[in-house]
């Protein structure tokens, strides 16, 4: 089965599916203790940033959906990623059962919109041609993810933790209207 990835295109990124030449900045990306500050709070190993790079490239093979690399207008460089997929977390069947949202930003493009202009352009691609629930998880802490996903339609489930920090689960039934 090959699928391919679509690409997107807004007024200042681009959605595309990741190239094997991204992986030294994929990786250089999750290294940022403010990238990962909320997301485990560790920096990751080059090894981890392959498992999870090759895991995110092949989910499109397997679901018809998987996270776009974000490069900015101009760049030409992969900046963050965004898009969605099956986590299978253990976190219940109420999560587990959807798919689920993500969305990541280097440190030197956060603040400028951006991550929002991506998550947003990712909700309306799979508004139109999957459909259906998505979940996403963030850490309580995370004040601006956390109003990113208000915005995109997301509403409480529950709390949780994950190793031994507050995690906020959320789920997103339709679009948000208006």
């Amino acid at each position: 089965m090959s699928r391919v990835i679509p690409t997107i295109n807004t007024k200042g990124l681009t959605l595309r599916a990741l190239r094997p030449e991204d992986f030294d900045r994929y990786a250089a990306i999750w290294e940022m203790p403010e990238v990962v500050r909320y997301i485990g709070g560790v920096p990751w190993s080059r090894s981890r940033a392959w498992d999870s790079f090759l895991r995110n490239a092949g989910h499109w093979q397997m679901t018809g959906f998987g996270q776009w690399a974000i490069e900015a207008q101009g760049t030409k460089s992969l900046v963050g990623q965004t898009g969605f997929f099956y986590g299978v977390r253990g976190l219940g069947a109420d999560f587990d059962a959807y798919p689920e949202a993500a969305w990541v930003l280097s440190a030197d493009f956060q603040g400028r919109g951006l991550g929002r202009q991506a998550a947003q352009a990712a909700h309306d691609w799979f508004d139109r041609v999957v459909t259906g629930p998505l979940v996403c998880r963030i850490a309580s802490e995370n004040a601006v993810s956390l109003r990113l996903a208000e915005v995109l339609g997301y509403k409480p489930m529950r709390q949780t933790e994950e190793e031994g920090t507050p995690v906020e689960l959320l789920i997103r039934k339709s679009p948000p209207q208006g």
